[in-house]
């Protein structure tokens, strides 16, 4: 047991001890002649007495010393503990986010009782949405990044500092050639295409790292795209010196908050060097530019970079809030399976936390006039390898509208499964400036909701559910608008 988890133990119980004494601090202070300051040291866990003065204490509380000094809390503190006793305080960089871990410390000693009702609150939620610790730290990942804008310039700044180390030319896109050879040469790597498919249980893996030999294991279905940002990826872990991280690619689970963050700070840098900035830039102007749409744009700078649409879309998430103040804006990456009517949010991240959709888990239908979906019905429909729409959502009850670019692919690892990425962004002053074809015919608007059970939409032709949900809020509504008649009517 750590010697802060004991400290803190024993403050609390203190308190609640007081507490329920209904004493004072300077009651206390009177009641066993210890000093105020030096009690108010020892409940906020600050200092721990001596045995003499734990004797005294459990003497004027009327508590035997063994349960004093115990480290069973009864239920009430139960939950503090836990959270105190886990890894998560010392696993979570909170200076990330600007708090300070004695600010915590201060609120659970100050307020147990509340502090516990809150936790246990979050634990229920948790239990109930079966959100585990990966859950957590992954949402703690995206709050990182929302609080970034998602943009990092000292990530930007390590990939110039690295090409020009390595003497990568940024005008054109990197080759996962020029990378291997990087990796093989600078950092003794030994690059294995053979041993991975021998393991049908490692078939949704596309690569997998092995420290003690350096080999990094490739899975033979890896496409040209797919390799190099892999080997971008490695690349990253080793110039900037990351230790603490995860060796698959896709990941497995996560046994720390750090490998979280290094492993979104490894393929940040791994975007960052595939699709260089200025060069993005070229085709984003040219993409805004025109009068009428043209997604032939972004599939030729997907085949620039040689980039999956991922990557892509990941990458346009990083630039345009910081280089075309477009802030407002959200990622959602979306799977389902062949023959399907089934959809999941695999992936998302919203940059202004109010704007939708978010990802829903009450296994409720997201709405068909999404353009994610859509692109979806269509890949598998007509059998197509990629598939590009984009299209304007406009959410009736919120009174926002978004131009929406999407692409879906299937799943390189997955048979029988698609999936596909978007990209939002709210249409506002600033979009309309830049954006020149928001007027073209062909861009379609399209009234959507969340979801089926929640909208409001009373014409939709692709409803999969009634809004079983809206309806009881607005009967709920309606039910309480007539009792208020009735009080006010009483008083008359």
């Amino acid at each position: 047991m750590e010697e802060e988890y004991i400290k803190l133990i024993f403050g609390l119980k203190l308190k609640q001890l007081r507490n329920k004494k209904n004493l004072s601090l300077f009651g206390l202070s009177k009641l066993t002649g210890l000093s105020k300051s030096y009690l108010n040291e020892i409940e906020k866990g600050k200092k721990y007495p001596k045995t003499d003065k734990i004797v005294l204490l459990a003497d004027k509380l009327e508590i035997p010393y063994d349960s004093l000094v115990s480290l069973k809390l009864d239920k009430n503190l139960a939950p503090v503990g836990e959270l105190l006793q886990s890894n998560v305080l010392k696993e979570l960089p909170l200076e990330l986010f600007g708090i300070k871990k004695g600010d915590l410390i201060d609120i659970i000693a100050n307020a147990p009782t509340k502090v516990n009702a809150f936790i246990s609150t979050i634990i229920e939620i948790a239990k109930h949405y079966d959100f585990g610790k990966e859950s957590f730290y992954l949402a703690a990942l995206r709050s990182y990044q929302e609080a970034n804008n998602n943009y990092f310039p000292e990530l930007e700044e390590a990939v110039l500092g690295f090409a020009e180390a390595y003497q990568i030319d940024l005008s054109k896109s990197v080759t996962a050639q020029e990378l291997e050879e990087i990796l093989i040469e600078e950092y003794g790597y030994t690059i294995n295409n053979e041993e991975l498919q021998k393991h049908t249980a490692l078939d949704n893996l596309r690569s997998v790292f092995v420290p003690n030999s350096k080999t990094l294991h490739i899975a033979h279905r890896v496409d040209d795209a797919q390799r190099t940002f892999i080997y971008a990826k490695e690349i990253a872990y080793n110039y900037l010196k990351l230790t603490n991280r995860l060796y698959t690619f896709t990941w497995i689970s996560f046994e720390n908050f750090d490998q979280v963050l290094h492993n979104f700070y490894a393929s940040y840098f791994a975007g960052a060097l595939i699709i260089p900035k200025q060069l993005l830039k070229m085709y984003i102007d040219k993409f805004f530019a025109g009068s009428t749409i043209n997604t032939h744009i972004l599939a030729a700078a997907r085949a620039q970079f040689n980039a999956s649409p991922e990557t892509l879309y990941q990458r346009l998430s990083n630039i345009l809030p910081f280089d075309y103040q477009m802030e407002n804006l959200f990622f959602l990456r979306f799977g389902t399976q062949k023959g399907s009517n089934w959809y999941n949010i695999t992936k998302e991240l919203h940059l202004t936390h109010v704007h939708s959709p978010h990802g829903n888990e009450t296994n409720e239908k997201y709405c068909r006039k999404w353009v994610s979906i859509r692109v979806l019905q269509e890949i598998e429909q007509q059998n197509l390898e990629h598939h590009v729409d984009v299209q304007l959502s406009h959410y009736p009850n919120e009174g926002l509208t978004y131009l929406v670019l999407s692409s879906a692919t299937k799943d390189p690892f997955k048979a029988n499964e698609y999936r596909s990425v978007s990209l939002g962004l709210l249409v506002n002053d600033s979009l309309k400036k830049q954006v020149k074809f928001l007027n073209d015919p062909n861009l379609k608007t399209y009234n959507v909701g969340v979801t089926c059970e929640r909208c409001a939409l009373t014409d939709c032709e692709l409803r999969q559910r009634p809004p079983k949900i809206l309806m009881a809020k607005e009967k709920n509504e309606k039910t309480a608008e007539v009792v208020q008649q009735l009080l006010q009517s009483s008083k008359k």
